[in-house]
């Protein structure tokens, strides 16, 4: 009968959508290096997510959703231009996409609703940094403040390997109010009780934390107890089984191992003020949901939350990004209000590409031409609909993933594979892509693989890989077969 339902309610509410000017509103909820540790997505069992839970309940959470690219500028171009990095050729955290010749008039998400007759807002991170953050450019209409997690403490408070000051977390004597998130739910909460009713908006609010460096007030820390952290689950040389090539997405970087963390003494700490930074985050989401419900405009709001790439926290002996892996890739992609149904689930392969055409979908819009995400508007119908593709994530030209309802396949530049069992082993302990058994799994995975992977666009640096005569590069320096695994970057 639910199912039956939603079918008659999904396009009275497109249809509602049209030329009545009654076009749903856009709240855009973008959160920065959020991995799936919300209680919506069970990724830690003692995490605090009050606000989160209640999102997910007045709509769809997609528990299988995944990143294009595990790191911010690719993530976030590829969400908001609606194509693939191996279309686009942005892999790397530079260049800013408008600056490359043959990518400079593509049509991004919140252009194509100001284009669309819509108001645009922003505040905080939503393209990667301050890329696109000014009024009056093809984006946005109204800017608000940016975000880059301050403030922070006059000097570090841990001491890891590295001298760069994003790898910092704990706690220091400052306010909460003080925060770049809080003024960012401060300027949305008074947008949304000050619209004018001339025209829908579209509202983007990008939240920074719990992006390092995750400093927390102690009010948050004192959520998770030191005595009763519960860590990740690792285990003794758990890339044992895994190939070289895949040290090289993150060959050096200044996100510490864990190695590094048991020898300082830090791995609890960092753990701890990361969950505590989600509380805090999460703290602000609920300012925001309050001032919606207050506005007026929540029964013509259309929420969507997402995050750009997930984050390790000691798995797979890492910290960071940077990785083909669950942890990495995983992602919260939520749907509520107008055209959702609440309290749904849906476990279906889905992608952050999906998130252009869905709103296209929600709001009565024509897509722009070439986007190669699918509307989730059937999964918001009937959460059980069955995608007829698998996600993909990527990092840089030929390190590709694919997952779908069970598998996860991992394919390097180099040729080398892994495959993994999500079902039997969520924690992606073993590898099962020598086993011949599982030669069918593989073959079937692999056809999604993009065939065509367009190589750096010019101006491309950061996190940069390379693979040139069946050799690897990172940042245009060759990885010698001979080379130790560095531990940090030499350059912090």
């Amino acid at each position: 009968m639910r199912v039956f339902l939603a079918c008659l309610l999904l396009p009275l509410t497109l249809t509602a959508a049209e030329p009545s000017g009654k076009k749903p509103n856009i709240l855009f909820i973008a959160v920065d290096d959020l991995n799936d540790w919300i209680r919506p997505l069970g990724g830690h069992p003692q995490v605090k997510t009050p606000n989160f839970d209640r999102l997910a309940s007045m709509g769809t959470t997609f528990t299988n959703a995944h990143c294009q690219s595990v790191l911010c500028n690719p993530s976030r171009t590829s969400l908001l231009t609606g194509l693939r990095p191996t279309t686009t050729g942005v892999y790397g955290l530079s260049p800013w996409f408008r600056d490359v010749q043959k990518l400079k008039d593509l049509t991004t998400l919140p252009q194509h609703f100001r284009d669309n007759r819509y108001r645009t807002y922003v505040a905080g991170k939503v393209f990667h940094g301050n890329y696109g953050f000014k009024a009056g450019g093809l984006e946005w209409d109204v800017v608000g403040p940016p975000a880059n997690g301050a403030p922070f403490p006059k000097k570090k408070l841990v001491d890891t390997p590295g001298k760069t000051p994003l790898m910092d977390w704990g706690t220091f004597p400052h306010k909460d109010e003080d925060k770049d998130d809080f003024k960012i739910a401060t300027w949305s909460a008074e947008r949304l009780a000050d619209m004018p009713d001339d025209k829908p908006f579209f509202l983007a609010t990008g939240f920074f934390l719990p992006h390092v460096p995750c400093f927390a007030t102690q009010k948050w820390m004192d959520l998770y107890p030191e005595e009763t952290l519960k860590l990740p689950e690792v285990i003794e040389n758990d890339r044992a089984d895994t190939p070289r090539s895949s040290w090289w997405l993150h060959w050096k970087l200044p996100e510490p191992r864990l190695e590094s963390l048991k020898k300082e003494n830090q791995w609890k700490n960092l753990v701890r003020s990361y969950l505590a930074s989600i509380s805090f985050m999460d703290s602000q989401l609920g300012r925001v949901l309050d001032a919606l419900e207050k506005s007026g405009h929540a029964g013509n709001t259309v929420i969507v939350l997402w995050s750009d790439h997930g984050f390790h926290l000691g798995e797979k002996e890492i910290t960071g990004k940077n990785t083909l892996w669950e942890r990495s890739t995983r992602v919260p992609l939520i749907f509520a209000g107008r055209g959702t149904l609440p309290g749904e689930k849906c476990a279906e392969p889905v992608e952050l590409l999906d998130v252009f055409p869905t709103l296209c979908n929600l709001a009565g819009l024509p897509k722009p031409n070439g986007l190669e995400g699918q509307s989730l508007v059937p999964q918001l119908g009937d959460a059980s609909r069955v995608r007829d593709r698998p996600a993909i994530s990527n990092h840089n030209p030929g390190n590709n993933a694919v997952r779908d309802a069970r598998w996860r396949y991992i394919r390097y530049m180099d040729g080398a594979e892994e495959l993994y069992d999500m079902e039997k082993d969520p924690n992606e302990f073993k590898n099962l892509a020598g086993d011949p058994s599982f030669a069918a799994e593989i073959a079937r995975l692999k056809k999604w693989i993009p065939t065509e992977q367009k190589p750096h666009v010019p101006g491309s640096r950061d996190r940069i890989l390379d693979y040139r005569d069946g050799k690897p590069f990172w940042e245009g320096k060759e990885i010698l077969p001979d080379d130790p695994i560095p531990e940090i970057s030499a350059s912090d």
